[in-house]
């Protein structure tokens, strides 16, 4: 081959001319001497208004083709199936290419091969297709335009620049859509009707390829853009398992940079564990999957809950959810709106505890509730975002939810939040009881805990005497008079199970408080 390849940058240069540099030869890769060798010794750009002027002369075929690339997206059943699609029908619209791919290059990693996703060629015959490394990585990486290499081949059928066939051209349009580390792109070959040199050289208004690179273009804008579309449905989609539709309003409507920024704020956080796991893993060990789905309902009850009650999914552990409120979106009845996912939660669990047939059947949960001060916000990148919280706060709702074992009750509070419910929780969603005084295990100051209950409606097995009961046997257990506590712990109900603990306390030290009695339990494990 006597001729060098000539490369055609399609841009936004303000020349309304050819811009044309030559360049010397410099020494290639391996890869690139596979498909072809030495690099091209012609540049030329091709300004925006050039590409307006252009006239597509097979204009009613082409824009009928191109009025179905919607449909080809939305149809396409996967990934795989949409490429085997979008190659067929840019094989359609470009009568004169021999040789139709869609390619994918990874732009942040120069050492990368472009992967080939699918591709097909007019005619049968000609051997694999090998497109061409050095002309992708061009268009896709470096120039981000469509490139274009054309060889005067005149018969020479030893040219491996493209392909393993005499291709005359090539060339390769990105498809530019959201930010991500690969770039597809359209990557088309095929050989002159005419006189190379003449077809070159001619005015682009009335090139053989002039056409075809515009249809690219337009081909490439379009599907870029349907993608970005797809992806944005696609990422809201995924974020609307962790936020409450009134955060999507204003994820939607603001930026959402800003909206998720991490900053101070009040929040209420809520840890829900999952208890009887292993119970039930050992009763379905020959059949996990049943088990899987039986878990994923459970988890499922948990998140519904708080987002119905505005709040945030923070994060999973295991078998367990954490969720808050007052973030991104301050709320002043955040504790009250998670008192009312925990009591939803607790009556999804109760309510078909002792069906064999209920799905969550044998499980049960452990709720710790906390308010205060935290930094709320995401982490991560644009394309994966993970919202969590930190602080103090945090740490002491999952020692809550880890007390519950100890003090048996299903959902423990701290004294704000417990404040805050007995200020606003109406009496016919909730109640609130004080349990004890305790410092939790590896903290070093002491707290109040409060039992979340539902109302009397739900619940009469605990009546408002019973709860008045345990709170006076509550200051007789902290003032060291746990004979009375004892007393009062009689009067309510044998079939709660919090008085137990307390009762039990007592008892392992023969009614008798320590000397250096302070009012405190210390909490010898966190659970």
């Amino acid at each position: 081959m006597d001729e060098l390849p000539t490369n055609l940058k399609w841009g936004t240069a303000s020349s309304s001319s050819l811009a044309r540099r030559s360049s010397p030869c410099t020494s290639t890769t391996k890869r690139d001497e596979e498909i072809g060798g030495q690099a091209p010794i012609h540049e030329s750009t091709l300004s925006i208004e050039q590409v307006r002027a252009i006239k597509i002369r097979d204009a009613p075929h082409q824009i009928d083709v191109l009025s179905r690339l919607p449909n080809v997206i939305s149809g396409a059943a996967n990934e795989a199936d949409l490429h085997v699609r979008l190659v067929n029908m840019l094989r359609a619209g470009i009568r004169r290419a021999d040789a139709v791919a869609l390619v994918e290059l990874n732009i942040e990693d120069e050492s990368s091969i472009a992967e080939v996703l699918y591709w097909d060629r007019r005619f049968s015959a000609g051997g694999d297709f090998r497109p061409s490394q050095r002309l992708i990585r061009e268009a896709l990486a470096k120039q981000k335009q469509t490139v274009v290499h054309a060889w005067n081949s005149l018969g020479d059928n030893n040219a491996a620049y493209t392909a393993g066939a005499n291709f005359d051209w090539a060339f390769c349009t990105p498809i530019l859509g959201a930010k991500s580390h690969t770039t597809w792109g359209i990557y088309v070959a095929g050989q002159f009707s005419g006189d190379p040199s003449a077809t070159l050289n001619s005015p682009w208004a009335t090139s053989e390829l002039g056409d075809d690179l515009k249809f690219a273009e337009l081909v490439a804008a379009v599907l870029g853009s349907l993608r970005h579309v797809r992806q944005l449905q696609q990422r809201q989609a995924s974020l609307s398992q962790f936020f409450s539709p009134a955060v999507m309003e204003k994820l939607a409507n603001e930026d959402p940079a800003e909206v998720l920024r991490p900053r101070e704020s009040d929040v209420t956080v809520l840890f829900c564990d999952l208890r009887g796991f292993s119970k039930e893993s050992e009763k379905q060990s020959d059949d996990l999957l049943a088990l899987l789905e039986r878990v994923s309902k459970a988890l499922k009850g948990m998140t519904e809950n708080i987002l119905a009650q505005g709040g945030v999914i923070g994060d999973f552990h295991g078998d367990a959810a954490m969720g808050f409120w007052g973030w991104p979106v301050a709320q002043p009845d955040a504790s009250v709106r998670a008192c009312s996912a925990a009591l939803g939660i607790r009556a999804l669990f109760e309510a078909g505890a002792n069906r064999s047939d209920y799905a969550l059947s044998g499980f049960r949960v452990g709720i710790g509730m906390t308010t205060g001060r935290a930094v709320a916000g995401s982490i991560g990148t644009s394309d994966q975002v993970k919202v969590t919280v930190f602080g103090p706060v945090v740490n002491l709702a999952s020692r809550l939810e880890g007390m519950t074992k100890i003090l048996g009750a299903s959902i423990l509070m701290d004294e704000r939040t417990a404040e805050e419910v007995k200020a606003h929780l109406p009496a016919e969603v909730g109640r609130c009881r004080r349990l004890a005084r305790v410092k939790p295990y590896g903290m070093n100051n002491p707290l109040t805990v409060y039992e979340l209950l539902p109302p009397e409606s739900e619940f009469p097995e605990l009546t408002a005497d019973h709860i008045a009961f345990y709170e006076q046997a509550v200051d007789c257990f902290i003032a060291g008079k746990w004979d009375e506590a004892i007393d009062l712990l009689y009067k309510v109900p044998p079939a709660d199970r919090v008085k137990d603990f307390l009762t039990g306390y007592i008892a392992l030290r023969h009614r008798t408080p320590p000397t250096d009695w302070n009012g405190v339990i210390v909490m010898e494990s966190k659970s």
